[in-house]
C-alpha cells in the first residue's frame, strides 16, 4: 500500500499500465470492488 500520488507517478513511469482507484477502499480494494476488478485484470493480463 503506498499513498495515491505514488501509484499515480509509478503509473507514469511505466509504459501501457493502467490505474483504477477504487474509491474508499483500503488495501482490500480489489475484494471489496472485485465485480469490477476482475474482469479488468483478465483483460489487462490477456494483453
Amino acid at each position: 500500500m503506498v499513498p495515491t500520488i505514488l501509484s499515480t507517478d509509478l503509473h507514469r513511469r511505466i509504459k501501457g499500465s493502467q490505474l483504477i482507484i477504487y474509491p474508499d477502499s483500503g488495501h482490500g480494494g480489489i475484494f471489496q470492488f472485485h465485480d469490477k476488478f476482475a474482469p479488468v485484470a483478465v483483460e489487462f493480463l490477456g494483453r
